[in-house]
């Protein structure tokens, strides 16, 4: 945390006297089962909070526990979101969330472990618990809204969420709507009606008015409660309250601005001056507002604010912290800036010394930047780095960093580099380069000077000693970034020359870094030699999380290699360190499963790759590296082409398209070119062709390891162009394309290429005639496979390679081919279940009508299967078709009858 945990924030709101009673509203919010989300979303002024407090104080005297969290700007922040939100919970039940707030001051740990603690801790309260965020339209962050809809999909029976809110939140409304699992509050239900503005302004604003002069304000404000309240505020001790509301009901400027403007006159000088310079403030305190207004009393006068029903909200039971209504406090900040705009400087500068002096440093610095201060925050800025980055608050950081002037990073090189880490550690180069020149500008990374020179601004020291090796390490990162494998070595190289002997994190960063520049050229033993080191080195420092990641890399290398059993057993390990500790489940958790699937279903244990996506999907997201979620949809794009369901596959590379993130790894299987094959496999060559023809590739092309996925497909493009036309040229070409790329990667080591080379050989050597060449090619493949567990590459081929495997079953080989052969029946048979159809349903179609044999609704089908709501649509349209029935109950009966509701799709 920037700062310490305001209790104020967690305080529930006391039911205040003199409120208008609301059972109406009361009674919809209560009514019946509670729902897992209550949302309350108006705009300002509505009375959210005070319907909530209403609502609350009856269900306390029936045992239910409640916590509360009021939010505000600086809770846009995973780290803080959350640990103010546990905090919360543990206010109404002491025994849950510590260990959860434990997770949450790792910066190893991910989000979804941390709410997947914090869950089943949940899951042992024996009493409802109703949880409230106020202010929810605050939080902008998605990795925040992502973890309220993981906790929302995953609540306990018993736990209530209540959102109060100006907007609707992204999260899922329209499902828990559906479900019934939503009751929703708007601005239309919150309305004062007619009997309750008249009872307001009687009996509790004391007013007598006649029912006409209610009616023509209840008219006027549409039962806006804030502007019901102003006006009332306005008309107290007034002689002319007909007038004034005569002239009320005709004014036509907004009607906030109006009343604040009679209230604030109606005020005596010295509380008008209060309440403008103390407006702001978003928490106010006796010796804080006396601190910014430069008097004393500021405690009397909250409290008697408070009395006048001044807009003032109590945030504790001991009446020391306050804040004004929302709406009251926008337009009071604007009467500020009309009035006096120097002097919200003044105040901000004064309201930020405070701030320090107690200890929180958040507070200060986002009041020194409301000063535009911009020298003292950057100062405080600086001295926070490395606290915020050690509890994983980058997204506090990059909103402090842009908010401060270009031209302060030109004179705080520690500061500058500061804000190029926060931007690389979520993968963003944008802006990276002017902040490393404003670094290199003071320190020469080709120098070992280690002292800072007198006009440059420092205030961490030792920062400032390390930054030749922090700059050069980050150079090389965007040489690496940009695909300049000669600049990327050069300085990662410099960096391991200007880094001592135990600095093993810039050590291990810079020989993981040559490993990456070694990987882009195809040159993958001195990838893996670079990269093992990196990774032991980061061991030694400490950095686990990154060994987690380091993990995947070695993985991926090999694979490449054609090394299977030891890619499985990097995984394993880095399953192992990521969950080793029950405490703390650090990201790439996640990751780990997504590659033994990947594996799995190469090895074509199908079920077991399907189980270790589903692990993968419950962990989420936050579980997960920046490259997990397209790396998660590739994979499962895999499976649903194994299901024959093309177009599940392609919604699943279009989205994994969308969250591409190469986290630094070169882009050796471009996803447009996985889709050029998957279309190969439904027999679309024109779209393969088009693909080739917009990658501009030809046989004759200078071969790079970059580009040999895309040259491989383009090898199968013109072998089914063969197959489809019988076109000679197209298969000399592919024969001489894959002679020339089976020598680049036997010579570069990538065995796992190689493999697919010669498969494809084979089927080319087939297709010409000389079964011999296709015998010998394939027991090369088979010969370089069958120790790793390959199956897939083989299987996939189809009835052409079964023809070949059945020459193979005697002789050198004869073993594997004859289990290479029952995989391929296995699939054959898969897709011809007898089902008594004339055009049988496919293995996915089958999902989908089991599906619509339950309770789930098309977007929970959807999300079960993995696919697009339009692709569910699509099957069953299709499955209507082909059963002659045109609704879903029909389609349940009739497969009922053929006894396929429990057909087996080989799923």
């Amino acid at each position: 945390m920037a700062g310490p945990l305001l209790e104020t924030k967690l305080h529930v709101p006391r039911r205040r006297r003199g409120l208008v009673a609301r059972p109406r509203l009361v009674d919809r919010v209560s009514r019946g089962e509670m729902p897992p989300l209550v949302l309350v979303s108006a705009p300002a002024g509505f009375g959210k909070t005070t319907l909530l407090t209403e609502w609350l104080a009856a269900a306390r005297t029936d045992g239910t526990l409640v916590a509360w969290l009021s939010l505000d700007q600086r809770d846009d922040d995973p780290t803080t979101f959350w640990t103010y939100l546990v905090s919360a919970v543990r206010t109404a039940v002491p025994d849950v969330g510590a260990q959860a707030l434990a997770l949450l001051q790792s910066p190893q740990s991910a989000t979804d472990a941390v709410l997947a603690t914090l869950l089943n801790e949940l899951q042992s309260v024996p009493d409802e618990l109703v949880l409230v965020l106020d202010d929810y339209h605050v939080i902008e962050a998605g990795d925040v809204h992502d973890g309220v809809g993981f906790l929302l999909d995953h609540l306990p029976p018993q736990i209530h969420l209540v959102i109060a809110t100006r907007v609707d939140p992204p999260l899922p409304l329209a499902r828990l709507r559906a479900r019934g699992e939503l009751v929703e509050v708007r601005a239309a239900d919150l309305r004062f009606a007619p009997d309750e503005a008249e009872t307001y302004l009687g009996d509790v604003m004391g007013l007598t008015l006649t029912a006409g002069e209610v009616a023509a304000l209840e008219g006027r404000t549409e039962g806006w409660i804030a502007a019901l309240q102003l006006a009332a505020l306005s008309m107290q001790g007034r002689n002319d309250v007909a007038s004034f509301i005569a002239g009320f009901a005709g004014d036509d400027r907004f009607v906030v601005d109006y009343l604040v403007e009679e209230v604030l006159q109606r005020q005596p000088e010295r509380v008008r001056s209060f309440l403008l310079q103390t407006s702001v403030l978003s928490r106010l305190t006796g010796p804080l507002c006396d601190a910014v207004t430069g008097q004393d009393g500021g405690k009397a006068m909250l409290e008697a604010l408070e009395r006048g029903n001044l807009f003032l909200v109590p945030l504790d039971d001991r009446r020391r912290w306050y804040r004004y209504h929302h709406l009251f406090g926008e337009v009071l900040r604007a009467r500020l800036l009309d009035e006096d705009p120097d002097r919200v400087r003044a105040l901000n500068v004064r309201a930020s010394n405070w701030y320090e002096r107690e200890g929180d440093r958040s507070a200060a610095i986002d009041h020194a930047l409301a000063a535009e201060d911009f020298e003292r925050a950057a100062e405080l800025v600086e001295r926070a780095m490395p606290a915020m980055s050690q509890v994983r608050q980058e997204a506090t950081l990059r909103r402090w960093f842009e908010a401060l002037p270009d031209e302060l990073f030109g004179v705080r090189p520690v500061l500058a580099v500061g804000y190029v880490g926060a931007l690389m550690s979520t993968g963003d180069v944008r802006g990276v380069e002017p902040r490393l020149r404003d670094a290199e500008r003071w320190v020469d990374p080709t120098t070992s000077s280690r002292e800072p020179p007198g006009d440059m601004v420092v205030v961490d020291h030792d920062a400032f000693r390390r930054l030749p090796t922090e700059i050069t390490m980050y150079r090389a990162g965007l040489a690496l970034v940009a695909g300049d494998v000669a600049g990327t070595l050069t300085h990662a190289q410099r960096a391991l020359d200007l880094a001592g002997p135990d600095d093993h994190l810039g050590r291990g960063a810079a020989e993981s870094l040559i490993g990456l520049a070694h990987w882009r050229t195809g040159n993958l033993e001195a990838a893996q030699h670079w990269y093992s080191d990196g990774m032991a080195t980061l061991g030694r420092a400490g950095r686990r999380s990154d060994e987690v990641g380091g993990a995947i890399t070695l993985a991926d290398l090999c694979v490449a290699q054609g090394r299977l059993r030891e890619a499985m057993s990097y995984y394993g390990r880095g399953l192992q360190i990521a969950t080793g500790d029950p405490a703390v489940v650090l990201r790439g958790a996640a990751d780990m499963h997504v590659g033994m699937a990947e594996l799995f279903r190469e090895r074509n244990d199908l079920d077991a790759a399907r189980r270790h996506l589903s692990i993968s999907s419950e962990l989420g997201d936050s579980a997960g590296l920046p490259k997990n979620r397209y790396r998660w949809r590739v994979t499962m794009a895999r499976l649903h082409q194994l299901d024959r369901d093309p177009a599940g596959a392609l919604d699943l590379l279009a989205e994994a398209e969308r969250v591409y993130n190469t986290d630094f790894s070169p882009d050796v299987q471009p996803i447009p070119a996985i889709r050029a094959r998957l279309s190969l496999t439904q027999g679309r060559l024109a779209v393969a062709r088009a693909w080739v023809r917009e990658q501009g590739l030809t046989v004759d092309d200078e071969l790079s390891y970059l580009r040999e996925f895309q040259h491989v497909t383009l090898a199968r493009v013109l072998l089914a162009e063969h197959s489809a036309e019988r076109s000679e040229p197209s298969l000399l070409g592919a024969r001489r394309l894959l002679e020339r790329l089976l020598r680049a990667a036997e010579d570069g080591g990538r065995t796992g290429t190689v493999i697919e080379i010669l498969v494809l050989q084979a089927l080319a050597h087939r297709a010409g005639g000389d079964l011999p060449a296709a015998r010998a090619s394939l027991l090369s493949a088979m010969t370089l496979a069958e120790p790793e567990g390959y199956v897939r590459i083989f299987v996939d081929e189809g009835a052409p390679m079964a023809a070949l495997l059945r020459e193979m079953t005697q002789g050198s080989g004869a073993a594997y081919a004859r289990s290479l052969l029952d995989a391929l029946g296995t699939a054959a048979d898969a897709a011809r279940v007898d089902q008594g159809l004339v055009d049988p349903l496919s293995p996915r179609e089958l999902d989908v009508l089991r599906l619509l044999g339950t309770h789930l609704d098309g977007p929970d089908i959807a999300r079960q299967l993995f696919v697009s709501l339009n692709t569910v649509r699509t099957h069953t349209k299709n499955i209507y078709a082909k059963l002659g029935v045109n609704n879903r109950r029909s389609a349940v009966r009739r497969g009922e009858e053929l006894d396929l509701m429990s057909a087996r799709s080989d799923r």
